[in-house]
C-alpha cells in the first residue's frame, strides 16, 4: 500500500470522525474463559490463547503469561503503527524487527512485598529497521508512531481501568 491508496481508504473515515464526532469513538472487546488448572483461554479473534502463570510465580512454562501478551501487544500496534506512518509519510520502509521489554519484580505479585510493586516497573520498546532514509525522517517516524501506536499512548499515559465483579449462585437443592 502506498500514501495515496492508505489516504483514499482512511479519507471517508476521517471526514466521518469530523462531521459525528461520536462516531469514532468504539469499544474493543476481549473475553476470556477460566480454564483448567490456573489458566484462562482468551479469545483473539484470530485464534485461542491459554494463559497461565509466569514460570516466575509457578508456572512450567507452557502457556502464555499474561505479561508478556501485554509486550506483543505492544510490538504489534507499533509494528503496525511504524508501516502506516511510514506509508503516510511517504518513507521507505523495506522491513524491520520490533522488540518491547519490561521488567518484573514477581514479589510484588506473589505478595512477598508488601512494598514491590505489582506491574511493570519499566517497558522499553525497539525498532530495528530496513530504511535508507536521512536521521530528520527516522526521528519524524518515531515521534508519529510513539504519538499514533494505541497501546503505547495507553501505556505511557495510562488509562482508567475499572474492575467489577458478579456471581451466578448456583442454588443446591435439598
Amino acid at each position: 500500500m502506498n500514501a495515496e491508496e492508505l489516504k483514499t481508504l482512511q479519507a471517508p473515515l476521517k471526514s466521518r470522525y469530523v462531521a459525528e464526532p461520536k462516531a469514532a469513538f468504539i469499544t474493543l472487546k476481549a473475553q476470556g474463559v477460566i480454564g483448567e488448572g490456573i489458566s484462562c483461554k482468551v479469545e483473539t479473534g484470530k485464534a485461542l490463547v491459554e494463559a497461565g502463570l509466569h514460570p516466575a510465580t509457578g508456572g512450567d512454562g507452557t502457556l502464555a503469561c499474561s505479561g508478556d501478551l501485554l509486550l506483543e501487544a505492544l510490538v504489534a500496534c507499533a509494528g503496525v503503527t511504524v508501516r502506516a506512518v511510514a506509508t503516510a509519510i511517504g518513507l521507505e520502509l523495506n522491513g524491520g524487527i520490533i522488540k518491547a521489554e519490561g521488567d518484573l519484580d514477581f514479589r510484588g505479585t506473589l505478595g512477598v512485598d508488601k512494598e514491590a510493586p505489582v506491574g511493570f516497573k519499566a517497558i522499553r520498546l525497539y525498532f530495528e529497521l530496513d530504511c535508507n532514509e536521512s536521521p530528520e525522517k527516522i526521528a519524524t517516524l518515531l515521534k508519529l508512531t510513539e504519538r499514533y501506536c494505541v497501546v503505547f499512548q495507553t501505556l505511557r499515559s495510562g488509562a482508567e481501568v475499572l474492575a467489577t465483579i458478579a456471581t451466578k449462585q448456583i442454588l443446591k437443592e435439598e
